[in-house]
C-alpha cells in the first residue's frame, strides 16, 4: 500500500514538474524578444528578424538617483512585464547630477546592470540609457561604459544602447561626431545591436539629422521626444519627424510623457491619444516616462508605492492608470 502511494506520488510530481516547465517554456516562447529577434534597421525603418517593423511599447526607469532610485530592482521589472506588459524597457542612467555616474560609476554600473540582466531574464528589449544632457562633455566616460556594456551584451538581442539623452542646444555636427566615437568604440565589441543616437533641441529636431545622417555605420537610429500635452509639442513638433521619417530617418521613441515638457502641467487625454495614434499609424517604438512616485504629472506611480512593484490601482497615478491600460491594449495585439 504504502509503495502504491509512493508511486502515485511521484507519478504526480513529476506531471506537475513536467506542466510547470511547459508552461514556462511556453512562456519564453513568447517573449518580446522571442518573437522578433535581432533589430535591425532597413531602409529606413526599424525592423525585427522577420524584416517587419515591430513597434515596441513600454516604460523608462527614472533617474537612477533620486527617488525613482528605489524602483530599480528586479521585482519592478518583473511586474512591468507581466501586469503593465511591456515589451520595452528603458533604464535612464543618471550621469552628471548629484550621485550619478561621474561621481558614483561603480555604483551606478552595478545598480543599472541589475536591471538590465532582469529584463534580458523576462525576454524583453532594454535601452541602455546614457541619461546626459551634456553628453560631448563626457565623451570619454561615455566610451568606457559602452565599451563595458558591448563588451558584456555582444550577442544578446534584447540589448539596444542609446548613447545620449536629449542634446539641449548644442549643434547635430557636435551632436554626430560625439555619437560617431561612441558608436565606434561599441563596435569594436558588439556588432549587431541597435544603437539609437540623439538629436539636437532635447531630441526634437529630428529633421535636421535626417538631412545630414550618420553614415557607413550599420543599425543605427535617431531618438524623438515629446510630451504630449505640452503647448509647443504640436502640430510643429510632429510636422519635423513626419519630414524624418519622409526622408527615410530610422526614428525610436525612446521618451515621451502624457503632460508638459517640465514633467508636470496638465495631462490632455486629447492631445495625448493624438500623438499615440501617430506613432500607431507610423509604427514607431516607444518608451513612456517615468517610473517614479514623484508628485508630478508624468509620474505612473503615486507617492510612497510599493519599491518591489505589484501596485494596486490607487498606487497608480492618472498617467499610470493610462499608460497601463494603453499597454495592455495595445500590446496584445
Amino acid at each position: 500500500m504504502q509503495n502504491n502511494m509512493r508511486t502515485q506520488l511521484r507519478t504526480m510530481f513529476i506531471g506537475t514538474l513536467i506542466t510547470i516547465c511547459g508552461l514556462s517554456a511556453k512562456a519564453q516562447k513568447h517573449t518580446p524578444v522571442a518573437q522578433h529577434g535581432q533589430l535591425k534597421v532597413q531602409n529606413g525603418i526599424i525592423v525585427n528578424s522577420k524584416d517587419q517593423a515591430p513597434q515596441l511599447r513600454g516604460i523608462s526607469l527614472s533617474w537612477s538617483i533620486w527617488g525613482g532610485r528605489k524602483y530599480y530592482n528586479p521585482e519592478v521589472v518583473n511586474w512591468l512585464a507581466d501586469d503593465f506588459k511591456v515589451t520595452l524597457l528603458r533604464v535612464s542612467m543618471a550621469i552628471e547630477p548629484d550621485s550619478g555616474y561621474l561621481k558614483d560609476p561603480v555604483g551606478q554600473e552595478k545598480l543599472v546592470t541589475s536591471v538590465i540582466d532582469a529584463g534580458i531574464k523576462k525576454g524583453l528589449y532594454v535601452l541602455i540609457d546614457w541619461h546626459d544632457h551634456h553628453a560631448d562633455k563626457n565623451l570619454e566616460q561615455s566610451k568606457a561604459f559602452f565599451s563595458k556594456m558591448a563588451k558584456k551584451y555582444a550577442g544578446v538581442p534584447n540589448v539596444i544602447y542609446e548613447v545620449w539623452n536629449e542634446p539641449e542646444k548644442e549643434a547635430w555636427s557636435t551632436i554626430k561626431n560625439y555619437s560617431i566615437a561612441v558608436i565606434n568604440e561599441i563596435r569594436k565589441y558588439d556588432n549587431e545591436n541597435l544603437i539609437v543616437v540623439g538629436s539636437p533641441n532635447w531630441d526634437q529636431h529630428v529633421d535636421v539629422a535626417a538631412k545630414d545622417p550618420i553614415t557607413g555605420q550599420r543599425n543605427i537610429a535617431y531618438s524623438f521626444h515629446f510630451y504630449a500635452s505640452d503647448p509647443n509639442h504640436q502640430e510643429g513638433l510632429m510636422a519635423r519627424a513626419d519630414e524624418a521619417i519622409r526622408l527615410k530617418l530610422p526614428l525610436f521613441v525612446t521618451e515621451w510623457g502624457v503632460g508638459e515638457a517640465n514633467g508636470d502641467g496638465v495631462f490632455d487625454e486629447q492631445k495625448t491619444a493624438k500623438w499615440l495614434n501617430w506613432m500607431e499609424s507610423n509604427k514607431l517604438s516607444w518608451a513612456n516616462w517615468n517610473i517614479t512616485d514623484k508628485k508630478e504629472t508624468t509620474a505612473i506611480l503615486e507617492p510612497g508605492a510599493n519599491p518591489k512593484g505589484k501596485w494596486t490601482a490607487e498606487e497608480l497615478s492618472p498617467a499610470g492608470q493610462y499608460i497601463r491600460t494603453e499597454l495592455n491594449k495595445l500590446n496584445a495585439k
